[in-house]
């Protein structure tokens, strides 16, 4: 067996870059000698301590800590090091458990989107539902999407944008009634942490394909449903994006709920 190896010999034994052997010598973790023609000579001493720096690095360990690791290795201080990484890895496992499922409700929710009955106005139940609310009046997307931003801010790690249908608009009940679809009154994102509450109630629905511009179509549907069933508003309209620019480009597969609480008429 060979007593010393070359630069290029252990950088494709290990399948490590020359540069990061020059950083590990640096480091002071491997000690090559120089031939006499200057290139630097590796010996088994060098070979042991690439093993175990290759194992750590694997296992994702800063080389700080290899640093610090390999100038006070004892079984002690191996197994503090292991029960370390393993609870790292318990940690990481938890979060990739929490991003799948968050994926995954995204994912449902767009399928769910699509297999929405549209069109029709149904009724539906809702109990209190907690959100998080900008009071500011918009009248363009732009305008919404900068106050979404701000909603968003709220809870980085857990609020988002691509497959919620959380997010909506709230337009007021006279604005709605006399034809002014456009004149927002502020935004909401429901969310379990929110400072605010979305009225629990019965509530009519209707969902529809493309822009907001479709509200003076849908809209009056809602209000000829409650008349025809003796129910009075007891608004704001909800405007909840199912899907939007964020997840379509292309503005007939937008998919728009429209939603307001009702009562009978005489309660």
């Amino acid at each position: 067996m060979k007593q010393f190896y070359k630069i290029g010999e252990i950088s494709k034994l290990y399948q490590i870059g020359p540069d990061s052997l020059r950083y590990y010598e640096e480091l002071g973790l491997l000690q090559p000698i120089r031939g006499e023609n200057g290139y630097r000579m590796y010996g088994l001493y060098d070979l042991w301590r690439l093993n175990v720096i290759r194992d750590l690095r694997r296992l994702h360990f800063p080389m700080e800590k290899i640093q610090k690791y390999m100038s006070h290795r004892s079984v002690t201080s191996t197994k503090e090091l292991l029960t370390e990484e393993l609870s790292a890895i318990e940690s990481q496992i938890t979060a990739l458990e929490q991003l799948k499922e968050n994926v995954s409700e995204r994912l449902f929710t767009l399928e769910d989107a699509q297999a929405q009955p549209l069109g029709n106005v149904i009724e539906k139940n809702f109990t209190a539902r907690r959100c998080h609310t900008i009071k500011h009046p918009f009248h363009t997307d732009e305008e919404m999407d900068m106050l979404i931003k701000q909603l968003l801010n709220k809870d980085k790690k857990h609020l988002y944008i691509i497959g919620n249908n959380r997010i909506g608009s709230l337009l007021p009940l006279e604005k709605a009634q006399e034809g002014r679809y456009q004149e927002y009154e502020g935004v909401f994102i429901i969310d379990k942490a929110g400072d605010s509450t979305l009225n629990a109630g019965h509530y009519l629905s209707v969902s529809y394909h493309g822009d907001s511009h479709q509200h003076k179509t849908y809209f009056p549907k809602l209000v000829d449903y409650a008349s025809k069933h003796h129910l009075t508003f007891a608004g704001p309209v909800l405007e909840l994006l199912w899907v939007d620019i964020h997840q379509a480009e292309d503005v007939s597969e937008h998919i728009t709920e429209l939603q307001i609480r009702v009562e009978q008429a005489g309660t």
